[in-house]
């Protein structure tokens, strides 16, 4: 590496990461290091698709040195963020030690249990491709163990999916594996004589799909009751333990899978100080999005929270493209401020929201009206598809959905197990993305 050349280490390779090397390009006064604690970038609005064996996990995913490949200025670093030390520019992992002239840190969010020990111990997060496949080997494995153990008295455990949590992730799992359940389960399982999962979908909230208009909540609703979904709503999910999942209200639904999609929390950001965070855990950063009291650290995407936008005075969602926006303007605003230019403060442009209910059935709230439906699903299709990484991916990706869409039948009801661990009880990971 060049002295001259400004080094930019990047922690986190989401959306906001990866639009901001992007558009740094390759400006040969910067060398850009990616930190990351996995190898890949992948693409979490269609996680669920990947958890209900829907697609496959290399349709959205692809690893970062093959993205980044013809970036001369680029380099990666396989590790997790153990400490950041301000004071010399250093930051510390746990395969070793970095210098930077610029850190921008993107880690994201985790799952958020809500101090509930028993739940993170024993619930299925949805947050990574570790997670998805977690969820698809319980999903099929339970199918197998309730056809197997017949005299289990709590045999209806393996037949009950409780989904917790009712924002488009929550809706988006329980429509498809409904969509399963009714399509596939009745066809590959004649075991189950006629039976089927039973989805449990539970949310503190009035109403599913609570950012959204009231078109999109009603629509979730009525789409996911007539395909059998039971939904509850006004009760949180208190425990689970002993395979038993405890409401607020006292109800308790016996099942062997929990999916836990009721919130997320900003990443640990190790060394700097208590006085830089806010709600959520999110890091305060000024209208350029750098972190309060430093001019060479910077934050974005759904770890920030950054209130000097106008129309977003209480902070900006934690959504795909305000990570994206953030990205690619402060690459532009770095450039601009080592020019002596002008810098742009961030103003969110809030293109929308949509949520997939089933097939064909889709919901989306664009700035200036709402719609649902076909065409919404058709739309939803359409604009996922163009931020996927790769042309090779786009195609492999559409032509999945179009088969898979068409015959409801994905063929990809594989149980992947370590041979280390043969038990149903799979191994869940909270990976940094």
């Amino acid at each position: 590496m060049a002295d001259s050349k400004k080094h930019i280490v990047v922690v986190g390779g989401g959306f906001a990461g990866i639009n901001f090397i992007k558009s740094l390009g390759n400006d040969s006064r910067y060398h850009v290091t990616l930190v990351d604690i996995n190898n890949y970038n992948f693409f979490p609005p269609l996680i669920y698709q990947v958890a209900t064996a829907f697609i496959e996990s290399s349709n959205i995913s692809m690893p970062f040195r093959k993205m980044f490949k013809r970036h001369n200025n680029f380099s990666f670093h396989l590790g997790k963020l153990q400490n950041i030390n301000s004071a010399n520019n250093t930051i510390e992992t746990d395969s070793g030690t970095l210098p930077y002239d610029y850190l921008v840190l993107a880690v994201g969010t985790e799952t958020n249990y809500f101090g509930m020990e028993a739940v993170k111990k024993n619930a299925f997060p949805m947050k990574n491709i570790t997670d998805a496949l977690a969820i698809r080997n319980k999903i099929l494995l339970c199918l197998e163990e309730y056809i197997q153990y017949k005299d289990d008295p709590n045999r209806e455990a393996y037949l009950n999916i409780v989904v917790a949590g009712g924002g488009p992730s929550g809706v988006e799992i329980s429509g498809m594996i409904a969509e399963l359940s009714d399509r596939i389960i009745r066809k590959e399982y004649p075991e189950l004589a006629g039976l089927k999962p039973k989805i449990h979908l539970v949310d503190a909230a009035p109403v599913l799909l609570g950012p959204m208009s009231k078109v999109a909540q009603q629509e979730a609703k009525e789409v996911l009751e007539k395909l059998g979904v039971e939904i509850t709503l006004n009760v949180a999910v208190k425990d689970y333990q002993n395979d038993t999942v405890v409401l607020g209200d006292g109800k308790e639904i016996k099942t062997k899978t929990l999916i836990w999609t009721s919130g997320v929390i900003a990443r640990e950001l190790p060394g700097l100080p208590a006085e830089k965070f806010g709600r959520g855990r999110r890091v305060l950063v000024d209208q350029f999005n750098a972190v309060q009291g430093y001019d060479n650290i910077f934050a974005i995407g759904d770890i920030c929270l950054q209130t000097t936008d106008p129309n977003f005075p209480n902070g900006h969602p934690q959504l795909a493209q305000v990570a994206m926006q953030q990205g690619t303007l402060l690459a532009k605003n770095i450039v601009a401020k080592d020019s002596n230019g002008n810098l742009k403060p961030f103003s969110y442009w809030d293109k929308g929201s949509m949520a997939v209910i089933s097939r064909y059935r889709a919901v989306a709230d664009l700035p200036k009206f709402s719609f649902k439906g076909f065409f919404a699903w058709l739309t939803w299709l359409l604009i996922h598809l163009i931020p996927i990484a790769g042309f090779r991916n786009k195609w492999k990706l559409m032509g999945n959905w179009l088969w898979s869409f068409y015959s409801a039948n994905s063929g990809l009801r594989t149980i992947i197990r370590s041979e280390r661990k043969r038990d149903s009880n799979e191994v869940r990971t909270n990976i940094e993305g």
